[in-house]
């Protein structure tokens, strides 16, 4: 694979190793969301929730329908999002993570529900949540239907927020749209991966909104750090342990 930042050549085996980083300049590569959790969970201790909960079109679209046996084909997943429970670093914890493969992540009906089982489960369990943000917005294919995800996913993060619970949103390149507008932004430790991009509009959508040039580095993870929208930016090898401290510290604190 060729890096596309520095262009260096790797092969997937010396990739892996490196947690799909470039080992030359840093570069962080795109992970699925399987790669993502098992990176991230101790070993063997996934449990999968809604494996089979997957989408309908809302309305008679063929070339949709077409479009997401396609997608279920060459993914192996039946929506965007893989969601269930595991331990990190020996502390439980319900996880979420989209995947990128999956018409750009986008959210859908069934990525919201999804989402929302998962924080409801968390709740019911008194266990914290981590989500793994990756999206290109709402999936327009289901209209009106995608956009109310939004709230429905932001309500169920309130009860969970009521409920006195830990959520740690992690940002990963792109977090856009819709999910940047509802439950990526709304984590009680907010963390990107270096040089996410980051965001609700695209930066050329932006410029010719407002007509103007926008800052160098505008909407990268370093950048919306700097400028107190996230709390931490933190590279790939360094995320495991960090969650796992932040998971320590709140159970800690919750045992007090």
């Amino acid at each position: 694979m060729k890096c596309p930042r520095c262009g260096d050549l790797h092969s997937g085996s010396e990739l892996k190793r490196h947690l799909k980083v470039c080992p030359k300049c840093g570069y962080h590569f795109r992970l699925t969301a399987p790669e993502r959790l098992a990176f991230i969970l101790d070993a063997g201790s996934f449990t999968e929730y809604d494996r089979d909960l997957a989408g309908e079109p809302p309305f008679d679209a063929s070339e949709y329908n077409e479009k997401l046996l396609a997608v279920r084909r060459s993914t192996g997943l039946k929506e965007a999002v893989v969601t269930g429970e595991g331990t990190v670093m020996g502390r439980r914890v319900v996880v979420a993570a989209l995947d990128i493969r999956f018409i750009m992540a986008t959210m859908g009906t069934a990525v919201g529900e999804k989402i929302v089982r998962a924080v409801e489960s968390a709740c019911a369990k008194r266990l914290p949540l981590v989500i793994f943000s990756a999206s290109g917005g709402a999936r327009m294919q289901e209209g009106i239907f995608s956009l109310l995800q939004m709230a429905k996913t932001t309500a169920a993060l309130i009860a969970f927020h009521k409920a006195g619970l830990l959520y740690v949103s992690v940002l990963t390149d792109p977090t856009t749209g819709g999910v940047s507008a509802s439950f990526a932004f709304l984590g009680d430790i907010i963390i990107a991966e270096p040089g996410a991009l980051i965001g609700f509009a695209g930066p050329r959508v932006i410029e010719k909104t407002i007509r103007q040039k926008l800052p160098e580095g505008f909407q990268s993870s370093q950048f919306l750090c700097r400028h107190g929208f996230i709390d931490l930016v933190v590279p790939r090898q360094h995320l495991r342990p960090t969650l796992g401290q932040i998971l320590s510290i709140h159970q800690g604190v919750r045992n007090v």
